[in-house]
């Protein structure tokens, strides 16, 4: 056998198994809340992503940041309403909700996680043509519902190396720049890329009458914690988000804290964290 031949030979079993080792399917991690105002967790969450990247898993990270939101708006005058969660977004606050979730957000987190040694881009939900938006309840304002639409630019991104940071901002038909939920558009780019997707929030997941936290819940449970109250606020729209991705992408999604990011090396092996939203 001629040296060419082995070389060949070589090469394509090396392909082979790189192709099984990206075979599973990308990682997609929203987060939002306190750890926008933390470092410390930002760096620990950035160092196990770089442990799942080692094992060939892409990861993509979706975030909201309404915390930073919230402090430009009241540093500029405004005050911002919710309806269930869901934050107003007024036209007049618009280009301060842009320039906080897009710019400040978004660009610190790439440059902390680059900090870690990750290579790393951060995106808007309408660049490349990702997600495409279409108005939601008029009494929300200027607030997208997202629909997925081309993975080519992202799929790219990922296959290059890259931990993809994508703000919840995206646009309508006619170009006009819309806030959307980032639970929702974490949901719209899990379904766009076939991932698996866990919510990071401030908790450990969500909690039932008796004040502890479930493992397990399902859509008829979870109306009726929302009925009595148990589950409220932004727990609420988080929830229903999972519900939606859990039906959409025919699998159980989690929710879980931020707070031990160590937790999401589990899912490799297949276990269990936080609460699992089942389909």
């Amino acid at each position: 056998m001629t040296t060419k031949l082995v070389a060949q030979m070589t090469n394509q079993e090396h392909n082979q198994v790189s192709n099984q080792g990206m075979s599973q399917s990308p990682l997609v991690i929203k987060i939002g809340g306190a750890i926008m105002e933390s470092t410390d967790a930002q760096i620990s969450l950035f160092n196990t992503i770089k442990k799942l990247q080692k094992q060939n898993r892409n990861v993509v990270i979706v975030h909201g940041g309404g915390c930073v939101v919230d402090q430009q708006l009241a540093a500029a005058g405004f005050v911002s309403d919710k309806i269930d969660g869901l934050r107003v977004s007024s036209p007049e606050h618009m280009d301060i909700i842009v320039g906080a979730l897009s710019g400040s957000v978004n660009k610190n987190l790439v440059s902390m996680a680059s900090s870690c040694g990750i290579s790393s881009i951060g995106l808007a939900l309408h660049d490349g043509n990702m997600i495409k938006c279409v108005a939601a309840d008029a009494k929300l304002g200027c607030v997208g519902i997202p629909q997925t639409n081309d993975h080519t630019t992202l799929e790219a991104l990922m296959q290059a190396g890259n931990l993809v940071f994508i703000s919840s901002i995206g646009s309508l038909a006619n170009g006009q720049l819309v806030n959307v939920n980032a639970d929702d558009a974490a949901v719209a780019i899990s379904e766009l890329i076939d991932a698996e997707l866990v919510l990071l929030t401030d908790v450990a997941g969500v909690k039932g009458k008796d004040d502890e936290y479930l493992a397990e819940l399902n859509n008829e449970q979870a109306q009726q914690l929302i009925d009595e109250g148990i589950i409220n606020g932004g727990m609420i729209a988080k929830v229903r988000a999972a519900f939606a991705a859990a039906t959409q992408l025919r699998r159980s999604i989690a929710v879980a804290s931020w707070k031990t990011p160590e937790q999401l090396l589990l899912l490799q092996n297949g276990q269990v964290i936080g609460t699992r939203i089942n389909p």
